[in-house]
């Protein structure tokens, strides 16, 4: 995954280059594929990678299932960061005041 990716851009990427493995005649079970994804993610998602793994039986998680957690996650992580950066501007306007 690449530092400015979005969960939705880091699947498509990914699932172009199965596509095109699959054309080729090489096939992977989903398990196969949710792991090398998984692999595939940077430090920052090392809690939400690491949560998933110990939380779910990955031979039998479905790939709508394991990207609907990851992009849940992407969700509420931009709510929070938008909410720190919102909480700094109301500080900061705040003390304009003062």
């Amino acid at each position: 995954m690449k530092d400015n990716e979005t969960i939705v851009e880091m699947i498509t990427r990914s699932t172009n280059i199965v596509n095109g493995f699959e054309a080729l005649g090489k096939t992977n079970k989903e398990s196969k594929k949710v792991m090398k994804i998984l692999r595939s993610f940077p430090s920052k998602w090392h809690t939400k990678v690491t949560t998933i793994q110990e939380a779910k039986d990955l031979t039998n998680l479905p790939l709508e299932e394991f990207i609907g957690s990851f992009m849940t996650y992407e969700i509420n992580l931009a709510k929070k960061q938008q909410e720190g950066k919102d909480k700094k501007e109301e500080e900061h306007s705040s003390q304009s005041y003062n």
